[in-house]
């Protein structure tokens, strides 16, 4: 037991030099690593089990280490106030319900709205329900973005073969702002091949070259990443942007599946700016629950 409790708790200290070489065993291991403290209580059952109080003290290492990596996910970081309410969401391209996952989108009152997955047969019905209340949208490929402010220089990004991403300045009334929208490319795990994530990683890094040649000093990144920001596969986007969850947030927010979420993959980082509150949204039709942050510029 006291050789489990120290296996668990390296591998929460050292999950980013867990290697990816096969299977990105290190990959799957960060995408689900808030998860890893439940060796925590059952490590300590066992000890209660064998009535061995060394076994117990043992025990505690792990979770000593996963309160210093993700106790300040339990407080309620959120505050009031903000000049931008920014919402992502895959919508999923099977969503059976495209009118009334846009008018839940759009009750919220958000100034942008980034969509993914949209298929081309549904795309026209999230355009139709989403005009009365935003004025501007773009969509390119896959991805889709609406504003309540002037959007220019709209184009896609070349993360993948196809257009998953965009790129648009939005003119609000405290100044531009950069923003992409970017569904990086997906990943399994399958039994030959272990956590399959080259695509996404490879989608990551043109994303990254994208984010480094960007001009203006405020910029917002949102979209499913299929990948959460403790995945060190994904530090050449991430690591020069903040979360808005988890500068601002109350709890994991985790987001995919939407029926039992146990993964945040779905992001909004921002870089020049300062996140004043991030929650996650009600199921809509899609298997991704919706995030949202409000953003002081």
């Amino acid at each position: 037991m006291a050789a489990a409790s120290v296996l668990s708790a390296l591998v929460m200290v050292g999950h980013a030099w867990i290697p990816n070489g096969y299977g990105n065993l290190g990959s799957l291991v960060e995408t689900f690593l808030p998860w890893w403290g439940l060796t925590a209580p059952a490590l300590l059952a066992l000890a209660a089990v064998r009535r061995s109080a060394a076994a117990g003290a043992t025990a505690l290492l792990p979770a000593v280490v996963w309160c210093s990596l993700f106790g300040d996910a339990l407080v309620d970081k959120r505050s009031e106030g903000g000049d931008l309410t920014v919402i992502t969401h895959n919508v999923h391209d099977e969503n059976p319900d495209p009118d009334g996952t846009a008018r839940a989108l759009a009750a919220t009152g958000a100034d942008l709205l980034a969509l993914e997955e949209l298929s081309p047969r549904r795309a026209p019905a999230y355009e139709s329900a989403l005009a009365g209340s935003y004025a501007y949208h773009s969509v390119q490929g896959t991805v889709g973005l609406w504003s309540k402010y002037p959007l220019r220089d709209v184009e896609p990004v070349a993360i993948m073969p196809w257009t998953r991403a965009l790129r648009a300045t939005a003119d609000t009334p405290k100044g531009p702002v950069a923003v992409y929208a970017a569904h990086l490319a997906s990943v399994r795990v399958r039994p030959d091949s272990g956590f399959a994530a080259s695509w996404r990683n490879e989608s990551a890094r043109k994303l990254a070259d994208a984010l480094r040649a960007e001009a203006l000093p405020r910029v917002v990144v949102v979209g499913d990443f299929n990948g959460t920001t403790d995945d060190s596969a994904l530090r050449p986007v991430t690591s020069g942007l903040r979360s808005a969850q988890e500068e601002a947030g109350d709890g994991f927010g985790f987001t995919w599946p939407a029926a039992f979420p146990a993964a945040r993959i779905d992001q909004i980082l921002v870089k020049g700016i300062t996140p004043a509150a991030a929650w996650t949204l009600p199921p809509t039709g899609s298997d991704h629950l919706p995030v949202a942050a409000t953003l002081r510029l």
